[in-house]
């Protein structure tokens, strides 16, 4: 059975930086998309970075220019390198993985995606 572990998380000061990531555990018969999303309370859960089969990656606007996001293929391990990071960057941080997708699949739309970590959280104070 396929788990993901994520592990990084911590407490910043504002404009700093984390890099935090998913590991992906069990055998796999696929490849699988991955890709990170954030949760604060009272809010809905959003994609914050993602990357498609051909290792393209893909952001939300308000990451965009600070996060990189990275895939080992081959290890099925994810990172998140946050920098110039803001209170409003405060949440936990899941990642998550889907084995199978179409022409149709959002890479951002936490509803695509079947396999989900148990978080880790990311605490941003100014």
């Amino acid at each position: 059975q396929v788990q993901l572990v994520e592990s990084g998380g911590g407490s910043v000061k504002a404009g700093g930086s984390l890099r935090v990531s998913c590991a992906l555990y069990g055998y796999a018969y696929t490849t699988y998309l991955m890709g990170w999303f954030r949760q604060a309370p009272g809010k809905e859960r959003e994609g914050v970075a993602a990357v498609g089969e051909d290792g393209a990656e893909i952001y939300a606007d308000s990451v965009k220019g600070r996060f990189t996001i990275s895939k080992d293929n081959a290890k099925n391990i994810l990172y998140l390198q946050m920098d110039s990071l803001k209170s409003e960057d405060t949440a936990m941080y899941y990642c998550a993985a889907a084995s199978h997708w179409g022409l149709s699949f959002r890479l951002l739309v936490p509803s695509e995606y079947s396999i989900w970590g148990q978080g880790t959280q990311v605490t941003v104070s100014s």
